[in-house]
C-alpha cells in the first residue's frame, strides 16, 4: 500500500496522512491515532521520496566534511558518532547525505543544500572558536545542531557537547590525589573547541594546586598513536620528566604507553596515564577491567542525541535554540597508581 492508497482508505489528504505519521503538532491526536493504526493494520511503510513530496521535506540530513579533515572518515570517533546518528535517522525514515568537499567549497556546499532543499538540516562537526559555519547556517535558515561548541554566543544555537573543561580538571585532580605533581598534557589540536576547553580544565587544576603550566610538558596535535608516542618519548627523555600524563584520546594514549615501555618502565606502576575515552565500538578500553583510567563519555550516544535534537527541531516539536551539556564519568583502570618514591 502506498501513501495515496492509505489516504483514500481513510478519506484524508495525502498531506494530512503524512503529517500525522510524522507527528506534526497541527494534526489532532484523534486523527494521528487513526492514521497510525490504519498504517499498521495495512502494513504501510512510508517511502521517503513520497513523504518528501507530501511534506515539502527532503527526508535527509546533511554532514559536510572538508577534505582537509578527511581523516575524520577513518577515525573511529567519527564512525561511532555516525553510527549513533544513523540509527536515529533510520528509525525516523531519514537518509544521510555525506558530502566530502574541498575546504574552499564548504560554504558553497551549504548554500547549495539550502537552495536545492536537498537536506532538512545538518549536523556540524569539529567546531572551532568563532566558527563561521554557525552564522552562515543562521543566514541560510537551515536547521542545524553542532556536535560541540564554538565558544561564541552559546545560547543562540543548538549544540550537544561534553563538559570537556570539567572532565580534564577532574582527571588532573585525580592524579594530584595520587601524589603526582609533574603532570603532562597530550592534547588534541587546540584550535578545536573541545581541545581548548580540555587545556583550560587541565590548567585550572594545576593552578588550584599552586602550579603554573609548563610548556615543556604540554603538547597539541592531531590525535594519532604516533603523535602520542613521539610526544611522550620526548618528554620522558627530558631532565625533568613527567610522572603522569593526561591524554585526549585512547588512540594517542596507546602511543604514550609505547613510549613508556620503550624506556623500560610500566604504565600504571612507574608512570600514570589518564585519558578521555569515547567508548568506541572498535577500540574498547578493556572489558571487565578498564585498561586506562578514563573520563568517559559515549560518542555513539552523542550521535544519537544530536540526531534526535535536530529531527525534533525540524518537526517543530521544541523551538530552538537547544543546548545539552553532558558530564563524563570517571572510571579507574590499570593505567594509574600512586607516585613512586
Amino acid at each position: 500500500m502506498n501513501l495515496k492508497e492509505l489516504a483514500n482508505l481513510l478519506g484524508l489528504s495525502q498531506t494530512t496522512v503524512s503529517r500525522a505519521l510524522n507527528d506534526y503538532p497541527e494534526v489532532n491526536e484523534a486523527t494521528r491515532k487513526r492514521v497510525v493504526e490504519a498504517a499498521r493494520a495495512n502494513n504501510y511503510s512510508p517511502n521517503n521520496r513520497a513523504k518528501g513530496l507530501a511534506t515539502g521535506r527532503s527526508m535527509a540530513i546533511g554532514h559536510v566534511i572538508p577534505i582537509s579533515t578527511q581523516h575524520e572518515i577513518v577515525n573511529p570517533i567519527f564512525a561511532d558518532f555516525i553510527a549513533g546518528a544513523g540509527q536515529v535517522y533510520s528509525a525516523n525514515n531519514h537518509d544521510m547525505l555525506l558530502s566530502m568537499v574541498p575546504d574552499l567549497e564548504e560554504e558553497a556546499t551549504y548554500r547549495n543544500m539550502a537552495a536545492r532543499r536537498s537536506v532538512d538540516g545538518v549536523i556540524v562537526h569539529g567546531p572551532r572558536a568563532h566558527d563561521p559555519r554557525i552564522s552562515l547556517l543562521d543566514e541560510l535558515g537551515l536547521p542545524f545542531v553542532v556536535h560541540g561548541r564554538a565558544g561564541q554566543n552559546e545560547s543562540d544555537y543548538n549544540w550537544v557537547d561534553v563538559n570537556n573543561s570539567r572532565s580534564f580538571q577532574r582527571a588532573t585532580n585525580f592524579l594530584f590525589d595520587l601524589g603526582h605533581r609533574r603532570i603532562a598534557l597530550v592534547n588534541g589540536l587546540e584550535d578545536m573547541d573541545f581541545a581548548r576547553r580540555r587545556r583550560e580544565g587541565y590548567v585550572e587544576a594545576l593552578r588550584d594546586h599552586g602550579l603554573a603550566p609548563d610548556p615543556a610538558i604540554m603538547r597539541s596535535s592531531e590525535m594519532t598513536e604516533e603523535y602520542g608516542w613521539k610526544a611522550a618519548r620526548s618528554m620522558l627523555a627530558s631532565t625533568n620528566p613527567p610522572t603522569a600524563f593526561v591524554v585526549s584520546s585512547m588512540l594517542t594514549a596507546i602511543g604514550v604507553r609505547r613510549a613508556i615501555g620503550d624506556i623500560g618502565q610500566r604504565m600504571g606502576r612507574d608512570i600514570s596515564v589518564i585519558i578521555h575515552d569515547d567508548v568506541l565500538s572498535y577500540l574498547r578500553n578493556g572489558d571487565d577491567i578498564p585498561i586506562f583510567t578514563a573520563v568517559r563519555s559515549s560518542v555513539h550516544h552523542a550521535g544519537r542525541l544530536c540526531a534526535e535534537m535536530l529531527l525534533d527541531i525540524i518537526q517543530g516539536h521544541t523551538p530552538p535554540p537547544r543546548n545539552l551539556l553532558l558530564e563524563s564519568e570517571l572510571v579507574v583502570g590499570g593505567s594509574t597508581g600512586p607516585l613512586r618514591a
